[in-house]
């Protein structure tokens, strides 16, 4: 199984865990000329070498219009992505503590912009589309929550906004680029003490951050500010399977993203790549019994439960008290989102009761790659481990090559397999 383990010793932060994550990839410079190429207006990104208590990793710089924002950069003692309730003339906090008067208006976003610079103007795919809008969603839901707003409300500052959008672009392109089995997260330090924003005085964590990263494992120690960012608990909380210690693996690649701040304690995260391969991990198996639903319902009931985390749904036919046909609804999903999952299952069925079994299972590495053909780029799914390795490309590719040729999906798949043949990939 290939696994990340996300060592957050030191908290996180969206540069830090794209910093981090870059180190991981074979070609890291071609990766950051690539984020360069989405076209996020007026952001710029760089990596450079750095050292903290004797250990070597990178650190990432993101400017926007030729000038670096500093909300993550000062090892997390930043204005905060917090939400500026509709002020237009309005104090930053600086992260050395001196505070600048803006005398001219700034423009503010709302999450629909947010969405539309996204799925609108950047070169991502569908699902790192999905994954950037559903990290920012976590982050206005807390936002909303910590200031007692509607979701609608919340609006984020101009320059913070493209500087935390360039960070979670990175990491999910990132994430998605690694492909992952399982993404593991340990108990993640938040800091302790108290930190200066827009708003004033907080504690640390700040409200949005503690929010987000509730039913996780964090602590705060002696370090004094703000280890863990709103932007870095979301991605966190968003792509980690689970949170606890480091597996069992074999790792292949390390990489440490550097905060700017010193501490007595390196400011970095470490992210480790590796395979876990035979030592499976744990699912649950949720069921239950329903015979008075009809096929449209559970086929509705089912497409909600994958898109509240479940790992697989399917049905069985079964015959029920009384000779009434019946269907068992079998939902499998991680202990994280076990507790989720049981209240979806009473929303969006009939039943009135859920077993629940606990399983291990094992799965094959998997990897996704991008076949370029003159019929356009065709995503393709590997999976190897246990002596074994199977392909299969993505459907919708071939059914967007199959459309634009009017021919079969098994004939666009052909003709894929005979160009990736002759390139040799």
């Amino acid at each position: 199984m290939r696994t990340l383990y996300l060592d957050c010793a030191m908290g996180a932060a969206g540069d830090m865990l794209t910093a981090a994550l870059i180190e991981l990839l074979p070609d890291p410079d071609g990766f950051v000329e690539e984020l360069n190429q989405l076209g996020i207006p007026g952001v710029s990104f760089c990596k450079e070498p750095s050292v903290k208590c004797g250990i070597t990793g990178t650190r990432m710089h993101v400017t926007i219009n030729g000038v670096e924002e500093e909300e993550e950069a000062a090892a997390h003692e930043h204005v905060h992505e917090h939400a500026h309730e509709h002020e237009l003339h309005h104090e930053h906090e600086h992260p050395h503590g001196h505070e600048h008067h803006h005398e001219h208006e700034h423009h503010h976003s709302s999450l629909h912009d947010i969405e539309h610079i996204v799925r609108g103007h950047l070169q991502l795919s569908e699902r790192v589309q999905d994954d950037v809008m559903a990290v920012y969603q976590q982050i206005a839901q807390a936002e909303s929550h910590a200031h007692g707003v509607p979701v609608t409300e919340i609006h984020f500052h101009e320059v913070g906004t493209m500087d935390a959008v360039a960070d979670v672009t990175a990491v999910c392109l990132l994430m998605d680029r690694l492909a992952p089995d399982e993404v593991v997260v340990s108990p993640i330090h938040v800091g302790s003490g108290q930190v200066r924003c827009a708003h004033g005085i907080l504690p640390v964590p700040a409200p949005a951050t503690a929010y987000i990263l509730k039913d996780a494992p964090i602590y705060g120690g002696d370090i004094k500010g703000e280890l863990c960012t709103p932007t870095g608990a979301a991605l966190l909380k968003h792509f980690a399977t689970r949170f606890g210690a480091m597996p069992v693996m074999k790792v292949q690649a390390i990489g440490y993203g550097m905060g700017r701040k010193d501490f007595e304690a390196a400011n970095c995260v470490r992210a480790m790549l590796g395979e876990a391969e035979g030592s499976g991990d744990e699912v649950f198996e949720l069921s239950c019994n329903v015979d008075d639903m009809t096929g449209e319902a559970i086929g509705f009931a089912m497409d909600r439960l994958l898109a509240a985390g479940a790992l697989d749904v399917y049905t069985v036919p079964i015959g029920m008290k009384k000779g009434r046909p019946g269907t068992l609804i079998r939902t499998m999903c991680r202990a994280a989102d076990k507790e989720a999952l049981v209240r979806a299952i009473f929303q969006y069925t009939t039943t009135i009761g859920i077993r629940e079994n606990k399983f291990r299972r094992y799965v094959l590495d998997r990897r996704l790659e991008t076949v370029e053909t003159d019929l356009g780029p065709v995503r393709r799914k590997v999976s190897s481990g246990y002596g074994v390795k199977r392909e299969k490309y993505e459907y919708e590719d071939l059914a967007r090559i199959a459309r634009q040729k009017d021919i079969s999906p098994i004939q666009a798949e052909a003709l894929v397999k005979e160009q990736a043949k002759a390139r040799n990939i």
